[in-house]
């Protein structure tokens, strides 16, 4: 695995004009991996979990793990973990900054622990993303929770089963009470939950671990064990990594086959891009093959919404398709309240965007430039990619470090299938 100082100081020159050809193999879920690595402090047994990516935010749990008590070694794709020491309930701040998906140590910590102290989590800038609902599902369940000096302090002596409703559908909220009330051995049942294919991940290795958990649309009953045991998984395919080659194949009207996918979990995704005019032919369960033999991409209406809706972590990366498309386009952001801060960047590639409230307005134009952008989270770097790759000249990518928390060797991926893009240190 990657040091983690070698993420923060590169940029991309990308030389656009390519087309995107080949087949590709796609990662497994950083989304799915996250969670899963969280679970392993559940029990003192040992963990295998296979398919992991090389990921900043991979890199920066497993530290986190290691930080808290935990054994946690990463080989070729494979994380074995083993929490059998007492464990640390305080989390070091300077790792919980780094990413959002730490908030998801905190079921794991109260269950085990019976006690949790835990900052504020950071990560991308695209919202206020509030964990009031994981607090709430906590403080029902027999927590006592107060937040002082910027960190959550949370105890429990003993976990009550609950019936609890999330207010809003959210996928930590959900992943934090799956995990925390699977070591309650009384049943409980949980509402309005999400059903995201990654909480659904984390629900199969739970149940290996010993809890039995029922899903019935957005119910979720739980029946938990005081004593989980350890599991080996491998983890689902990334859908969003998959989504985001598909979409550069329509914009390079390339040919791309996409490998080790589910197809199942990318409904809505093509169903858009097949709106759009690309051609999208399911080869079997695992690979589907991506062509754009029309001349002209059709401009699309996109509104986000939980799974099984359009996803919001794709937003972005149809944005850019958009931005060329023969028309225009309307895109509605329905999760997060700030995640059309790529817009700016792709104005400076020459894309016509107009803002108002949660919807942009995309007016296709003929040709994105080559342009000097920033990233200003994961999948809005993508976004800035996937416009380089189409627009005349260069494009220079700065801040990867967004890209590396979410995609395994990207620039790699898209080489191989005939793109000009080169990582060198930012200057």
């Amino acid at each position: 695995m990657r040091d983690i100082t070698s993420y923060v100081s590169d940029i991309f020159l990308i030389e656009g004009g390519k087309t995107l050809r080949g087949t590709v193999h796609v990662s497994g879920s950083k989304n799915a991996s996250l969670p899963i690595l969280m679970a392993t402090l559940l029990t003192e047994e040992k963990c295998v979990i296979k398919r992991v990516p090389d990921l900043l935010d991979v890199r920066t749990t497993l530290e986190l793990l290691t930080q808290l008590g935990a054994d946690a070694e990463y080989e070729n794709g494979t994380v074995t973990a083993c929490a059998s020491r007492s464990l640390q309930h305080i989390t070091p701040d300077h790792l919980v900054r780094r990413m959002r998906a730490s908030i998801l140590v905190m079921g794991p910590l109260l269950a085990r622990c019976g006690r949790a102290v835990v900052g504020m989590p950071g990560g991308c800038s695209i919202g206020v993303r509030a964990i009031d609902q994981h607090l709430k599902l906590f403080e029902k369940a027999g927590a006592r929770v107060s937040i002082r000096h910027g960190y959550i302090h949370m105890e429990i002596d003993k976990i009550n089963p609950v019936e609890y409703t999330f207010e809003v559908i959210t996928v930590t909220g959900t992943e934090n009470a799956l995990m925390l009330l699977s070591k309650c051995e009384r049943r409980s049942v949980l509402r309005n939950i999400a059903l995201e294919p990654e909480v659904m991940d984390l629900v199969e290795v739970l149940r290996k671990m010993g809890a039995s958990i029922e899903i019935d649309g957005r119910t979720a009953i739980i029946q938990g064990s005081d004593s989980l045991s350890g599991f080996e998984h491998t983890v689902i395919p990334d859908r969003i990594e998959a989504g985001t080659f598909m979409v550069g194949a329509v914009m390079t009207f390339g040919d791309v086959l996409l490998k080790d996918v589910r197809v199942d979990h990318l409904g809505a995704i093509m169903e858009k891009l097949k709106e759009a005019g690309a051609t999208v032919e399911v080869i079997n369960p695992t690979e589907v093959r991506v062509s754009m033999r029309k001349d002209r991409i059709a401009p699309l209406e996109i509104s986000t919404a939980e799974y099984p809706g359009f996803p919001t972590d794709m937003q972005a990366q149809f944005m850019a398709m958009c931005s060329i498309a023969d028309g225009t386009s309307y895109i509605t952001e329905n999760i997060f309240e700030n995640r059309f801060q790529h817009v700016a960047e792709l104005q400076r590639m020459g894309a016509s965007i107009k803002v108002r409230g949660r919807t942009a307005t995309v007016v296709g134009v003929d040709k994105l430039s080559g342009a000097e952008v920033y990233s200003t989270d994961l999948r809005a770097s993508a976004c800035l990619v996937l416009a380089g790759l189409v627009a005349e000249g260069t494009t220079v990518v700065r801040d990867i470090y967004h890209l590396d928390r979410g995609y395994e060797k990207l620039e790699e991926k898209l080489k191989s299938l005939g793109a000009s893009v080169v990582r060198v240190p930012q200057r």
